[in-house]
């Protein structure tokens, strides 16, 4: 019950990382807001877990973020745990990649991520922890990763500002940058049919050294440790959740 009293709150808590980052953080006592754009799976993801509230929000409205953070605000007081898991995948090589969709990755990826988590300072106080999700994809060349990647690396450096600039407030700001991992965003990628997943991810667990695929359980586990006060001397750290795949494969 590292979380008993806890004000939490998970974007893009809907499906995969960020579900099984919710539903943890209800089990060790949080009390638990989760958003994402789906409100069919963000009302069956609140309804799943004892006392969450869910919220059809896009991160990548500022405005509409900013309406679900007053109401956070009026209704709780503040944030103590802030997840920050929206994010969209795709793939498309440098020779096809289009800024139209360039723009769309980043508005949620990174520019939204950005902005949630300003706004989200502004309402945490001395204790509060911030924890991004990040990917290997923003350090390591994989091809028609270009977008997101870049998205993922921009992230990565906010982080570290932001736990920068945070610290002198006693509030911690990580990362966890998973590795392939089993999610409904696998399956997402526009322009890919099932027969293209398939056989992308049998191409990702031929290069996870542990040869199979992450788990949603297995980054949250990482993603509670770095909000907990067992980690009470991190902030501005990227752990790799990934199977090894960036150091060793």
């Amino acid at each position: 019950m590292r979380f008993s009293g806890s004000r939490a709150v998970v974007l893009g808590g809907n499906s995969g990382i960020g579900l099984a980052c919710a539903q943890a953080l209800a089990r060790e006592g949080a009390r638990v807001r989760l958003t994402g754009r789906d409100p069919v799976t963000v009302e069956a993801a609140a309804a799943g877990i004892a006392g969450a509230q869910g919220h059809s929000v896009d991160i990548a409205d500022l405005a509409a973020m900013e309406a679900f953070y007053a109401d956070v605000a009026a209704s709780e007081g503040g944030i103590d745990v802030l997840v920050v898991n929206a994010g969209v995948g795709g793939f498309a090589p440098v020779d096809q990649l289009e800024p139209d969709y360039w723009d769309a990755v980043h508005a949620i990826n990174l520019r939204g991520c950005v902005f949630a988590m300003q706004k989200a300072g502004r309402l945490m106080g001395k204790g509060g922890a911030i924890v991004v999700t990040g990917s290997i994809g923003g350090h390591a060349f994989i091809p028609g990763n270009l977008a997101y990647g870049a998205a993922k690396a921009g992230l990565a450096l906010a982080m570290r500002q932001f736990a920068g600039e945070y610290v002198s407030r006693g509030i911690r700001v990580n990362m966890v940058s998973p590795g392939p991992v089993e999610t409904p965003l696998l399956h997402r990628n526009p322009g890919m049919s099932e027969a293209d997943v398939a056989a992308l991810r049998e191409q990702m667990i031929a290069a996870v050294p542990m040869q199979r695929m992450g788990r949603p359980e297995e980054v949250a586990a990482a993603v509670l440790f770095l909000a907990s006060a067992e980690a009470s001397f991190i902030t501005a750290a990227n752990l790799m959740v990934d199977g090894g795949t960036l150091d060793i494969g």
